[in-house]
């Protein structure tokens, strides 16, 4: 293996930006071989992608043994495996206990299933495919939440994960705040708190979006309202008017504040939609297309814009991705959560854009290729104010600074 070509990355579950891009092997040979390396957190590696999507242990041994792990020296560039290390065993063995899902409860005695966290933003934002199996075999409904909007986590629930475990959803909802519609009407962060009902009319086309995606993909759309204290009658209205507009079952959502009860609204617009039927879900696209061709086709028909921009080291990584076989799976698009864009700062529903995706590298144990928009990080930094300057533990032992 050419330890130029190694593509795996390293894993930690910690923020640190000096880890991004660093030089190892420094030292003289007996520190191993100097060359250029990057770290993940974990949400974003490949194994949490393997797991999620793993059907039984022989599944993730099989997916643990297909990992690209680099290729060899000279022109062929022939790939190296976990599986051509004799890694697979190993790792599995490591997981045999992480891939059976945990059943828990909520607060009011509600089963639960909680297994996995790949983040939708950097990763394809879903819960294992073991975890929402395991609830349909023993529930008549079961409700699943992929991270973010339709853009990230549901696009990727419905084109990859669907996809991979042969999942029929019937019904989709969306979840919408006050404050998100005013933040993508051009409400300034500092004062959403206040009734602002100019923004939030300018912000509902964002809403628009998310609801025309979901029946894209054949889902009848309910939007959930989740009221903040905040929220003024007339805005909670507003919002309640336009879904309605759209053909959209509405409720408002006041779990936060009264728990269970403050859901029933949601649970009686969701039960009354899963008995009027109407749903003939089907993925986007066909996974024969090329590998641009399906990025093209995400970012025309989920993101609105008009096509995708390949740097030249992501077309080139295109180009071998697809001779080695790879070019017949799906695509995880990794972009920021806070725009329909690339761009962190657009907000609305914005046109006539491109993405542009910078890098682009295998999971074909997770069976799918990564492409990285814009300058969407998998490693991030810790911000300005780090969380951890506010804890602390009191001389009575009472912790603080935790939420």
């Amino acid at each position: 293996m050419d330890p130029r070509r190694i593509t795996w990355p390293r894993t930690i579950d910690m923020n640190d930006r000096a880890l991004r891009d660093v030089v190892l092997g420094l030292g003289g040979m007996g520190n191993g071989v100097p060359r250029e390396e990057r770290w993940v957190i974990v949400p974003a590696s490949e194994i949490m992608a393997v797991l999620s999507l793993a059907t039984s242990r022989a599944d993730l041994e099989a997916r643990l043994a297909r990992i690209l792990v680099g290729s060899t020296a000279g022109a062929e560039r022939k790939p190296v495996t976990a599986g051509d290390l004799k890694a697979s065993g190993a790792m599995a063995l490591l997981l045999k206990d992480a891939v059976r899902p945990n059943l828990v409860q909520t607060l009011e005695g509600g089963p639960a299933i909680v297994h996995c966290g790949p983040f939708g933003n950097i990763a394809h934002g879903c819960n294992s495919v073991l975890a929402t199996r395991s609830a349909l075999a023993v529930a008549d409904v079961v409700v699943t939440e992929a991270g973010f909007g339709s853009d990230l986590g549901a696009e990727k629930f419905l084109d990859i994960k669907c996809r991979a475990g042969g999942l029929n959803p019937e019904v989709a909802v969306v979840v919408a705040t006050v404050r998100a519609l005013k933040l993508n009407g051009g409400a300034k962060k500092t004062e959403l708190t206040r009734e602002d009902l100019g923004a939030l009319e300018r912000g509902l086309v964002n809403l628009d979006l998310h609801v025309e995606n979901m029946r894209q993909f054949g889902l009848p759309p309910v939007v959930a309202v989740n009221r903040f204290g905040t929220d003024s009658d007339a805005e909670l209205q507003m919002v309640a008017d336009r879904a309605r507009s759209l053909g959209a079952r509405v409720a408002l959502n006041e779990v936060y504040a009264r728990g269970g009860a403050g859901g029933e609204e949601l649970g009686r617009e969701v039960m009354a939609q899963l008995a009027a039927g109407g749903a003939n879900y089907a993925p986007l696209y066909d996974t024969g297309l090329s590998i641009r061709e399906k990025v093209d086709t995400i970012v025309r028909r989920v993101y609105g814009g008009d096509g995708a921009d390949f740097a030249p080291k992501a077309a080139r990584a295109a180009e071998y991705l697809e001779s080695i076989g790879l070019g017949k799976t799906p695509v995880c698009i990794a972009k920021t959560q806070y725009s329909l864009t690339d761009d962190a700062t657009r907000f609305g529903r914005p046109t006539g854009f491109r993405i542009t995706i910078n890098e682009l590298y295998p999971a074909a144990g997770a069976g799918f290729v990564v492409a990285q928009a814009g300058d969407i990080m998998t490693m991030p930094g810790l911000p300005k104010v780090p969380a951890a300057e506010h804890m602390a533990v009191k001389p009575n032992g009472e912790i603080v600074g935790l939420s």
